[in-house]
């Protein structure tokens, strides 16, 4: 009689997740920064943590990120949330398996700081 053999469970937390989802908007061209962007009670209600501007909802074989950005200044925001929302399916989907079903886009603000100017040393 041949036994059966399985491989087990693979479980993927949802901070690995909200982790990877986070790196990849940050290192989207046009994205300033993350905002907190949810409540305190949105983790007491939900019971989950959260990255900084990025909560998820992981399940066996798909997953919903919501983020929430800070544009910088002269860009097309369409395009950077557009660009974002690519970046962040390819990454998640590559390093954990799973099915990205959404990647929603809250912009939060805007960054527009000014590009610091050197000024000229006096010795």
């Amino acid at each position: 009689m041949m036994e059966e053999h399985t491989d087990g469970v693979i479980q993927i937390s949802d901070n690995v997740v909200a982790t990877i989802a986070g790196l990849a908007a940050l290192e989207t061209p046009g994205i300033a920064s993350m905002t907190g962007g949810f409540s305190d009670i949105t983790k007491w209600i939900y019971g989950k943590n959260e990255q900084r501007g990025v909560r998820v909802e992981v399940g066996q074989v798909e997953t919903i990120i919501e983020l929430s950005v800070v544009i910088k200044y002269k860009m097309k925001i369409q395009e950077v949330c557009r660009n974002l929302q690519l970046n962040v399916i390819e990454q998640v989907e590559y390093m954990t398996g799973l099915k990205v079903k959404q990647v929603i886009v809250k912009v939060e603000g805007v960054d527009y700081k000014e590009e610091e100017k050197e000024l000229p040393r006096v010795m």
